[in-house]
């Protein structure tokens, strides 16, 4: 095994599931710490200065100069949740795929450009702008901890790219934000109930105590597909499918699924749809639910388009549940992202557009994305792969894979985008 698999194999294999502790050696969970200092001894090894900033960050640096080029990757991956047909935490190879979770999101891509820098390294290229892999362990929490961390204690990039995302380029992120609504648990048919493991997750299983309409307690668990919360049609929501299997007469929450969401991802009947050309439609993805005391909280995540506003999106679900005859349920804005929209004419784009171009000789164009990444913590850094156009997503999925020949294009492109970009 070459050692790019072999490092790819080395990260993979630590479950980095980011767990946010009172620990200061281990403030994202001894998962996050290890594979954290993992990439550093592979940089390290490979002829890099790194830097472990208290384990809640770190980066590897090569070249000179007064200007900093940063690759923003992160190392924290989703739990591995149900249907894997191979240890989700062990690299195995089959039919010319590499399967385990982070291969696409983000360990692989990771990999990729520790070994394009390498590989400029070994072939004695000179960079007259430093080159910095910044090692992000709190991307799939949602916090952002990490990159909060770096910018009140290093030093800021002056451009990059972070490979999270699709080719060709993304010049745009759609708005994010989390949303509850809280139902009386007397006021439904549920005695417990429990589905999802992350909100940006389409959960794959739901599981649930209910009285039926003769009040006898019966218990149901639903299956779903998962998928990442950016694209819900992607996977079958097992909240969504359990709540349509149950016909119980005066229970509101499995009512208001029937009348706001059925199977619907774009928030009509919800009253919450939004659209625009840049960025296509708004997606919601009911990605959790959870008893919580007298109450069951069901948390939804939200890609809004980049000319609206969540405030507005709020008014128009609010106004539409109390049409019809929700307006007791309790509607929580929890946490808002705003979009960002990049010049897809920059110099930085139309680099790594070249760079794409030169391998794949497709021409197309940049686009925007439900999905958010760390191009907005920082300024002038923007997705850059390393999906390819037209493939499957399985990133927060079970038996997340990509083409082992995807994988090695896409370190190929990142070499050329570095070495355009940094020499």
């Amino acid at each position: 095994m070459s050692n790019l698999l072999k490092d790819l194999e080395q990260l993979i294999s630590i479950e980095s599931v980011c767990n946010r502790t009172n620990s200061p050696d281990e403030p994202f969970g001894q998962g996050c710490k290890r594979v954290l200092e993992e990439a550093l001894s592979i940089c390290s090894r490979y002829g890099l200065r790194t830097k472990n900033c208290n384990n809640m960050i770190g980066y590897a640096e090569a070249g000179q100069g007064e200007e900093l080029m940063g690759i923003l990757v992160h190392l924290d991956v989703v739990p591995a949740g149900e249907g894997w047909k191979t240890d989700p935490f062990a690299l195995h190879i089959e039919n010319g795929r590499i399967y385990g979770r982070g291969v696409t999101d983000d360990k692989g891509p990771a990999v990729a450009v520790i070994h394009a820098v390498k590989e400029l390294i070994d072939e004695g290229r000179v960079f007259n702008r430093r080159v910095r892999i910044i090692f992000g362990l709190a991307e799939e929490s949602g916090s952002w901890d990490d990159m909060e961390y770096y910018r009140g204690t290093e030093e800021p990039v002056d451009f990059g790219f972070t490979p999270d995302a699709d080719f060709p380029a993304i010049c745009g992120e759609k708005g994010m934000a989390k949303i509850t609504f809280t139902f009386e648990k007397a006021k439904t048919c549920f005695k417990s109930i429990n589905g999802g493991t992350a909100v940006n997750m389409v959960p794959s299983q739901c599981y649930a105590e209910y009285y039926d309409n003769d009040s006898k307690l019966k218990s149901i668990c639903v299956k779903g597909k998962s998928a990442h919360g950016s694209t819900p049609e992607d996977g079958k929501n097992a909240i969504s499918l359990l709540m349509k299997s149950i016909a119980v007469n005066d229970c509101c929450l499995t009512g208001f699924f029937r009348d706001c969401i059925d199977m619907e991802y774009n928030g009509r009947k919800l009253g919450g749809y939004a659209c625009d050309v840049e960025s296509g439609e708004i997606t919601y993805n009911f990605g959790l639910v959870r008893d919580a005391g007298s109450n069951i909280v069901l948390t939804t995540d939200v890609r809004y388009p980049v000319s609206y506003r969540i405030e507005d999106i709020l008014m128009g679900i609010c106004d539409k549940l109390q049409e019809k005859g929700y307006g007791d349920v309790d509607v929580e804005l929890i946490s808002d992202v705003p979009c960002i929209f990049m010049d897809a004419e920059g110099p930085v784009i139309t680099k790594l557009l070249d760079a794409y171009r030169q391998h794949t000789g497709d021409m197309s164009r940049p686009s925007v994305i439900g999905g958010g990444t760390y191009a907005r913590a920082m300024k002038n850094v923007v997705a850059f792969g390393p999906m390819l156009p037209g493939r499957e997503l399985t990133e927060h999925q079970a038996n997340e894979n990509m083409l082992m020949s995807d994988f090695l294009l896409a370190k190929d492109i990142y070499k050329t985008a570095i070495r355009t970009l940094a020499t």
